[in-house]
């Protein structure tokens, strides 16, 4: 083959080769925004405020700190926030107003949509 024959052609295929991933790439993109988010209810039921929350997966120690607007008092409030992507089985870390920090762990967010925590001594409850 002609070497000045040969030069546009690759040129011309790196450029269709370009353009194909730059296209695979902005709809993985697209698909990734279109993706609700999981949304996951927390009420405290407990006698104390929380002060911190944060998620990570299962088993994992990459907790993602959720961000409290005012503490969650205690007695009977809740919160709704929006589950980091990811997997279903995570690990939930409450702080508790007297610093205190308590480990959910295994927690299915696909299947529930919750968790309803509890005063000591009675079963914390998926919701």
């Amino acid at each position: 083959m002609n070497p000045t024959r040969a030069t546009p052609l690759i040129a011309t295929l790196a450029i269709a080769l370009g353009n194909l991933l730059i296209s695979s790439a902005s709809a993985a993109h697209a698909d990734a925004r279109l993706t609700p988010a999981r949304h996951f209810d927390l009420v405290n039921a407990t006698f104390d405020s929380i002060t911190a929350l944060a998620i990570a997966p299962a088993d994992g120690d990459a907790f993602h700190d959720i961000a409290l607007s005012q503490s969650l008092q205690g007695g009977l409030s809740s919160m709704t926030f929006d589950v980091p992507t990811g997997g279903c089985l995570r690990d939930l870390r409450v702080t508790f107003r007297n610093g205190r920090a308590q480990l959910f762990a295994h927690i299915d967010v696909c299947r529930s949509s919750g968790l309803r925590l509890m005063p000591h001594g009675a079963k914390n409850e998926p919701r």
